[in-house]
């Protein structure tokens, strides 16, 4: 089972991890084709899997889920 968290947050791991690809790969690079560049990502994220370097998530599900389904405290009613 895999624990997708609610609102968007995952998807700020994953413009992290582009944002990690552009400046650690793409940067400043000169590539003479889509092939060069798609060779630089794929040696990049290679070198990246076999350091293991993870994400990991700082909260639990159930923190998680306690934020997602509080009550809310003003009263929206105009």
């Amino acid at each position: 089972m895999h624990f997708t968290p609610t609102s968007g947050s995952w998807l700020n791991l994953i413009e992290v991890w582009f944002g990690i690809i552009e400046r650690q790969a793409i940067r400043r690079g000169s590539f003479r084709s889509v092939r060069d560049l798609n060779t630089k990502i794929r040696a990049f994220i290679t070198g990246w899997n076999d350091r293991c370097h993870l994400f990991v998530w700082t909260k639990t599900p159930d923190q998680t889920l306690k934020k997602a389904n509080r009550q809310t405290t003003s009263n929206t009613r105009h």
